[in-house]
């Protein structure tokens, strides 16, 4: 098999957390005096982090960098609150996989690239860390990925690939050997910074159109065609 190792954006690419994340600063919003915004605007809007996101939320005269820190902080900290609360409780917040994403992953991690080795499996997200864990431990218990990371202290987000060499690193594999899959013109320009195949998603946030534009390489319609394509490689 020519590749060895894909690496998944989370939000739009493995589970559909709009309106998990429309909630979660919406509330921080209300809370900190600001106006909430449509679900649906979210949209476009997500993607490079909690901060960036709390950035575009404000209205453009309250974008200070004290205002996006405060709203960021607080929307971060709403996320965890309620995914701790929903896991104690066995309750959902609308986020889901999409249809076949779990189907593919179990496909998928049986794949083998030598007689000995299985193609390795990671996620890489602008989420914060432990949201990011808690969000696969939850969906995705029955996957031993290789890797998983969010964003943490020190680590540049998306689309910087620092975190992608990172994450190879610590599974032992090169960028080149590698498949970056996403729903975004983010996850499309980390792919091609980070020397990975750039692989778009159709099914996520960003329109047909926005991945194209943004060089992917390939964009696949459904997840079942993930597994076909690494065949014909």
């Amino acid at each position: 098999m020519k590749y060895k190792c894909i690496i998944f954006d989370c939000d739009g690419t493995l589970l559909n957390t709009l309106c998990e994340i429309a909630r979660a600063m919406n509330k921080a919003l209300e809370t900190r005096g600001f106006p909430v915004i449509p679900q649906e605007q979210y949209r476009d809007m997500v993607g490079w982090g909690i901060y960036r996101l709390a950035e575009l939320a404000l209205p453009q005269q309250s974008r200070t960098k004290e205002n996006i820190k405060l709203l960021g902080d607080c929307a971060s900290g709403i996320m965890k609150e309620t995914q701790d609360e929903n896991l104690t409780r066995g309750e959902t917040s609308g986020t889901k996989p999409y249809p076949g994403i779990q189907e593919m992953l179990i496909e998928l991690s049986s794949l083998k690239i030598s007689k000995s080795k299985k193609i390795a499996l990671a996620v890489l997200s602008n989420k914060p860390d432990a949201v990011l864990r808690g969000l696969m431990s939850k969906f995705f218990s029955f996957i031993n990925f290789d890797a998983v990371s969010g964003m943490r202290e020190g680590i540049a987000p998306k689309p910087d690939p620092s975190a992608v060499w990172e994450l190879l690193t610590e599974i032992d594999v090169l960028p080149q050997d590698t498949i970056f899959a996403g729903d975004s013109e983010i996850d499309i320009e980390t792919a091609r910074n980070a020397g990975c195949y750039p692989l778009g998603v159709s099914w996520g946030f960003r329109s047909r159109a926005v991945l194209e534009t943004a060089g992917a390489a390939k964009i696949i319609d459904k997840p079942s065609q993930l597994t076909d394509l690494l065949e014909a490689f």
